[in-house]
């Protein structure tokens, strides 16, 4: 898809997901910021394989859970690369542990990553998208806020707000030609998913009805398809890219 003349910032875009979100963007000839917070080395790795297929990228480090630190990146951003047409938020953390074992710390570190960190970004990339009267906003969700799961009442708690965040803002800047979804992956292989065993593999394919894990690139697809014209009329929608994992 045909992205040359915008620019996307992708968040938490160091590995997994994210760094496919922005190679599929630099692939389609947009201007890439990469995020990270902590892994420096990652975001190094996305950003020297964008640049040797000839893609454009600067990579930007930030806690976007610090509304602070977050309004400096969007400035920056924005500064070196002539603004901000598209922003997928998809930094992100677990901390799983049954309810009864969770500690405060580990509830407010995946709320304030996951949840907190997309007030703190789209907010001032709002005001840019306003006047151009044209924006894409994609938040990353995921299955467990759709259906729920044992052990992550803090992370599909933080996915369901992002939800009901992306319908509501959806509502606000429809008028302004900004569009806000969200894409809802089911299992795929990333470091979030490292932790599980085979057991709990073997469970997740077994109710997955194609089979199979998905991969990085096919979140990238769909976040692509979101953020181009083709997509223009759909606004306020969750995309589950799940092999059929949740049904609704």
């Amino acid at each position: 898809m045909d992205f040359s003349e915008k620019v996307a910032l992708v968040t938490g875009s160091s590995s997994g997901i994210g760094a496919a979100i922005a190679k599929e963007f630099a692939t389609g000839g947009a201007k890439v910021a990469i995020h990270y917070r902590g892994n420096a080395d990652g975001a190094e790795s996305a950003a020297e394989a964008i640049r040797s297929a000839g893609g454009k990228c600067g990579i930007y480090q930030a806690d976007v859970s610090d509304v602070e630190q977050a309004a400096e990146l969007i400035k920056t951003v924005q500064a070196d690369l002539g603004g901000i047409d598209i922003l997928v938020n998809n930094a992100g953390t677990t901390r799983d542990t049954l309810l009864l074992s969770m500690k405060e710390d580990e509830w407010d570190s995946v709320i304030n990553t996951n949840l907190k960190s997309i007030y703190a970004v789209t907010r001032p990339v709002l005001r840019g998208m306003f006047k151009k009267r044209w924006g894409r906003v994609i938040n990353i969700s995921s299955v467990v806020g759709l259906s729920g799961q044992a052990g992550q009442t803090n992370y599909a708690a933080s996915k369901a707000g992002i939800i009901g965040f992306t319908k509501s803002l959806a509502r606000e800047v429809a008028p302004r030609n900004v569009t806000v979804n969200a894409i809802a992956p089911g299992f795929i292989p990333t470091a979030l998913t490292d932790v599980l065993n085979d057991d709990q593999r073997d469970g997740i394919l077994s109710t997955t009805p194609l089979g199979r894990m998905g991969t990085p690139d096919e979140i990238a697809w769909g976040v692509a398809f979101l953020a181009s014209e083709r997509a223009g009329f759909i606004t306020g929608q969750v995309l589950s890219i799940d092999g059929g994992l949740v049904m609704a």
